[in-house]
């Protein structure tokens, strides 16, 4: 038989690093709950429980081993102890395909420390056999919560859970509090998610679940939007020419309606895996006939309003789709470029008020004007200057005379490559009224008009060319002087007979654009050409460039309510307040809003054209009666039935002379109205919502159509509050792009993919925690293996707190193994009050969406407060003090009150894992899930800390970050092998700290007395620095929060114990227990425990 000495000598710190760079084997439930069977305060166990020493905080990767570092899987630093290959191979042992780690329970035997360390380093699936006759008196942690998630199959197993229990409908209808409403913004139903989707739905659903467990009145209704180009788009693509020509347009609408249910069916089972909770069988979908009469509802309110006409001006037209487009339907690529132009357009006459001096020169001359869309120079009408600019008279090359504005003579001179000799000076206002002829067509005079502020010396000639017919600011140029609206241009984009014969069916993006600079260059009028690189228009679905237009289409006339919607504006929440700005300065300038499309897939305007005059036909008592029929029907009835059943009775004898219109409705405006269309209509709902939360781009989009929409129809805002966040990029800050190849898939990060080694299967709850970290509401994001390595290195130390928690509840009972709060140490009261304080903050962190902040403290907390001080000093208490011991059962008391309030503050971002530990509470749970159990309160006693003794702690934690560093000197030394080997010698300055810090150390319990807090054998408080000065190892320091401190290390006096391996001069003096300490007599005698005969060698041993 070996002798308990020989036993129990092993420690970590003796072992070679090979040992310390793996987790402890299957046997041995050390990663998260306790390293081995050794008892608590060996230095052999490891001394921060999730991964950081007493004195660090999260260390990012590649930072240096912290101090103490024992080299064990739950250490997270990747410095000393093997650094990162280390932390790599810790990593894959953890999240290998091996049998789950099983609970270590006090029948089974169990490894000391330090051999456990080895069997795991040896890969020895067995322990040897342990011959310590004190091997079952140990009270280790017992638990089933598995350390590893096992998310692939167990993360559906509990949403099943969910949907079987009815866990979320529970609460939306059994809560008592009141109403939240958060609004889903609707996805576009043509394709798979990608990751912008997961961070946008995620977010929602923490919301959602922290105001359920808040005990909040909450009903989310995912929408989706089902009409538009896009997915009429990806219906054409499906079929063959023939068959695109072939296609009714009733047809296209059968088909396009099928695709979008088929891929909204798709896209609800992806957010679901996600763990998002929703009304997933009840969705708002634009295509419903509720939806769409609701809208139409809307549309009739704004025109008996007077907030909609129909009108022809110039528009975003996109060729590629052949359709108008709104603002929100455009993008701008960083690198267009252009072909410019400057053409000199021959003065005809001038004007009145031009000067007798300046008349003389201007004879025979020309006006420079420049553009880059040379394809609209045969829709010229005007010539635009800025009448208070000054302008001069030049001479160019080969003796022409240019009129060009005075600041930028020189810019023009450059282009030219040539000296422009200035003969004259003017203001723009004299130039008005002057005549020129077209320089493609001398039968057509123009006239030089005053513009606006658009007219600028910034670049160009400061003369603008407008066509009325493309371009807005010309448009209103050519409306305040009557202008003709000359736009020949086809749906297409290609010119057409009124452009005249040498253009007409020529594309103006493509050859029309040439034919129009070599006619220019033919006519003598081209001064330059040159490639210019600005910001242009793009259809963001066909990524086409778009043209200016001139149309019939229908509009939203935003000038009529558009101070009514700024005074809205400013009584929402932005969030970040930087939103305000950003969409008043849209509504400011917004134009008025192109509401129709020349499309099949859509809601249609609800409007009727006489066949001979074609003037439109639309009344209060014509909409009300579509309304109707498509609430019944849908909205296929207008193309399904005669146009007789589409007028309400008394107007059914107009039908013959008049047609349906064949327009439908901008999908801006569907999925801007779904405040009517959704949130209106359910009584569980409120209106306005209390939040809107969609990316930064929708401040152009869905936030800005569902503002005007609801102030134009309503006077009001249809949100509270607007929250935004940011782009999803890759973790280089590069925009993600199937080409670059660094696109993440979602799917791929919760399933895995096909090399499970680069892409391990991480689950939802860590791309639920990934969202949570990235502080996404301030700004871009970004992903890819290193962020989610990192982020589930965080889980995974969350995971094994948790764990640790339960296991070492096994066998209590809240309801009746309590410690009432007044009697528990002072060290379990610092311990509530911080636990209440962190739960404070995490509740604020939710209330203001600050999920950043939420991922921090928890992280802190997991870290600083309970693995780096209280779980790693409980473990004595837990594991060597009896059963029932007051000690244990005050620990237990706050081991349970931290986790009964961790998990609730887990819940809305790591649900899985929260309901998962509920499931394992080692006690009977009121109710079936963490989320029926509601957010946990904190009662006002832990908050009842006095400053004073909060303070004390605060110095003590400081004191003990020194003590380790001496500590590890000394083991570097060679003094010691494991800390509770030394008595530390400790000298304290300041008399009031010193004192009590004495009164802490004088405590009766098992928990206050300091030697507990620095996890070693003794401690003497003394009065004289020099004291602790001549110990074999001293550092004099000054520390912040305590003053002057020295700390000394010698080593402990008396014998080791051979239960709970701490030193005391009263082991051998336990009648029949000779190897015990006076801690650990007591216990044992009680268990009734009786040491076998042939051990009794031990005394000599």
């Amino acid at each position: 038989m070996r002798s308990a000495a020989a036993y129990y000598g092993n420690s970590v710190q003796s072992l070679p690093r090979s040992a310390m760079r793996l987790p402890l084997s299957q046997s041995a439930p050390a990663v998260g709950i306790a390293a081995a069977a050794g008892p608590a305060g060996s230095h052999a166990a490891p001394r921060g429980l999730t991964g950081a020493s007493s004195r660090s905080s999260v260390r990012p990767m590649g930072s240096r081993a912290h101090v103490g570092c024992s080299g064990v899987a739950t250490c997270g630093c990747v410095g000393g102890a093997g650094g990162r290959a280390r932390q790599q191979l810790q990593m894959r042992r953890l999240w290998a395909p091996t049998p789950a780690l099983q609970p270590l329970r006090r029948s089974q035997a169990p490894l000391s420390r330090g051999m456990a360390v080895v069997a795991a380093a040896k890969g020895v699936g067995k322990p040897k056999k342990d011959d310590s006759p004190y091997k079952d008196t140990v009270n280790l942690p017992d638990t089933k919560f598995n350390m590893r998630a096992n998310s692939v199959k167990r993360e559906p197993e509990l949403q099943r859970q969910w949907a079987a229990q009815r866990t979320y409908e529970t609460l939306r209808d059994a809560n008592k509090g009141e109403v939240f409403t958060l609004h889903d913004g609707p996805p576009y139903a043509n394709g798979d998610l990608h990751i912008g989707h997961a961070l946008n739905k995620v977010l929602k659903d923490i919301i959602v679940k922290y105001q359920l467990l808040a005990g909040r009145k909450v009903k989310f209704i995912p929408g989706w939007d089902c009409h538009g180009l896009p997915i009429e788009l990806k219906v054409l693509q499906s079929m063959t020419a023939e068959q695109r020509e072939k296609l009714e347009g009733l047809k296209l609408r059968y088909k396009a309606r099928d695709f979008a249910l088929k891929t909204v069916a798709k896209q609800r089972d992806q957010f679901k895996r996600y763990g998002v909770w929703a009304e997933w069988e009840e969705p708002y979908l634009t295509l419903n006939p509720g939806y769409e009469a609701a809208q139409l509802g809307v549309f009739g309110r704004m025109f008996l309003n007077g907030h909609i006409y129909r009108g022809r001006k110039p528009v975003h037209w996109s060729p590629s789709s052949r359709t108008a487009l709104a603002e929100a339907e455009l993008e701008y690529p960083p690198d267009h470029f252009s072909r410019s132009i400057y053409v000199a357009l021959p003065l005809q006459s001038l004007g009145e008020e031009v000067p007798a001096e300046v008349a003389g020169v201007l004879q025979g001359g020309a006006l420079a004007v420049w553009t880059t869309t040379p394809w609209t120079m045969p829709a010229n009408k005007a010539v635009a200057v800025n009448g208070k600019m000054q302008y001069a008279v030049v001479r160019g090359p080969g003796g022409r005379v240019l009129v060009v504005a005075e600041d930028l003579v020189d810019a023009l001179g450059e282009k030219l490559e040539a000296t422009l000799e200035r003969l004259a000076t003017l203001t723009g206002q004299q130039l008005a009224g002057s005549r020129y002829s077209h320089p493609l067509d001398a039968s057509r005079v123009a006239s030089v008009l005053v513009g606006g502020d658009y007219v600028t010396a910034d670049s160009g000639t400061g003369l603008v060319h407008s066509a009325p017919g493309h371009g807005q600011e010309d448009y209103m140029l050519g409306l305040q002087h009557g202008l003709e609206l000359l736009s020949p241009v086809d749906d297409a984009g290609n010119f057409t007979a009124e452009a005249g014969p040498e253009f007409e069916g020529l594309n103006v993006l493509d050859e029309g654009n040439t034919a129009v600079i070599k006619a220019l260059e033919r006519e003598g009028a081209l001064l330059k050409e040159e490639r210019y690189k600005h910001k242009y228009a793009y259809d963001w679905r066909t990524k086409q460039p778009c043209i200016f237009r001139c149309t019939d289409q229908w509009f939203a006339s935003v000038e009529g309510f558009r101070e009514e919607a700024l005074e809205a504006i400013k009584g929402v929440r932005w969030l970040p307040a930087s939103g305000q700005n950003r969409i008043s300065r849209m509504t400011e300038s917004r134009t008025d809003w192109c509401i129709s499309r020349q499309r099949k897939w859509g809601v249609p305007i609800p409007v009727f054209y006489d066949k001979e005059s074609g003037e439109p036909l639309m009344s209060e008592a014509t909409i009300e009666h579509v309304q109707k029929v498509v609430g019944e029907k849908g909205s296929d009835a207008w193309w399904q039935l005669p146009l007789e059943d589409l007028l309400p009775p008394e107007l059914r004898d107009q039908a013959p002379r008049l047609v349906k219109g064949e327009d439908t409705m901008d999908v801006w405006f569907d999925s801007g109205t779904s405040w009517a269309g959704c949130v209106a209509k359910d009584p569980a709902l409120s209106l306005p919502a209390d939040l809107y939360l969609e990316g930064s781009d929708q401040h152009r989009g869905w936030f800005q159509s569902s503002l005007l929409t609801s102030v134009a129809a309503t006077g009001a805002a249809p949100y509270k509050t607007v929250l935004t966040h940011g782009f999803v990029l890759d973790e280089k800050g590069v925009k993600m792009s199937k080409s670059i190849g660094n696109v993440v898939d979602p799917r791929i990060v919760m399933e895995g993919g096909k090399d499970v080694k680069t892409q391990p299967p991480y689950g939802a709850d860590v791309l639920r925690l990934w969202v949570a970290s990235v502080d996404a509401t301030s700004g871009d994001v970004g992903i890819g293996p290193g962020i989610l390595n990192q982020t589930a290195d965080t889980y995974r130390k969350l995971r094994f707190t948790v764990r640790f928690l339960l296991g070492n509840l096994n066998g209590f009972n809240p309801a009746t193994d309590s410690v009432p709060y007044d009697q528990l140490p002072a060290t379990d009261r610092y311990m509530l009050s911080r636990a209440a304080a962190v739960f404070e903050e995490l509740r604020s962190s939710f209330e203001n969406y600050q999920f950043a902040r939420f991922y921090q403290a928890v992280q802190r907390f997991v870290v600083n407060d309970l693995s780096n001080f209280y779980l790693d000093v409980a473990k004595d208490r837990m594991y060597v003090r009896g059963i029932d011991s007051p000690d244990r059962r005050a620990c237990q008391t706050v081991l349970a009150a931290v986790l009964q309030g961790l998990l609730p503050a887990l819940a809305p971002v790591t649900p899985h894992m929260a309901e998962d530990a509920w499931s394992h509470l080692p006690w009977e749970a009121h109710v079936p899930s963490v989320f029926q159990g509601g957010w946990q309160s904190s009662p006002v006693e832990w908050t009842s800390i006095p400053e004073e003794e909060a303070s004390t702690f605060r110095s003590l934690l400081a004191i003990r970050g020194e003590v380790n560093q001496v500590l590890e000197k000394a083991r570097t030394g060679k003094l010691l092998g494991a800390a509770l080997e030394a008595r530390v010698v400790l000298h304290v300055a300041d008399p009031s700290l010193r004192a009590r810090l004495a009164a802490l150390d004088a405590s009766p319990n098992g928990a206050d007395p300091l030697r507990y807090a620095f996890i070693v054998s003794q401690v003497e408080l003394v009065e004289l620095a020099a004291e602790a000065e001549g110990t074999d190892y001293s550092a004099a320091l000054e520390v912040e929060g305590v003053g002057a401190l020295t700390v000394g290390i010698a080593r402990a006096r008396g014998g080791k114990c051979q239960r709970c391996w701490n030193y005391s001069e009263q082991v051998g003096s336990v009648e029949g227990h000779p190897a015990l300490c006076e801690r650990c007599g007591p216990v044992i005698k009680a268990s009734g425990f009786q040491l076998p005969e042939p051990t009794a060698e031990l005394a000599t041993a």
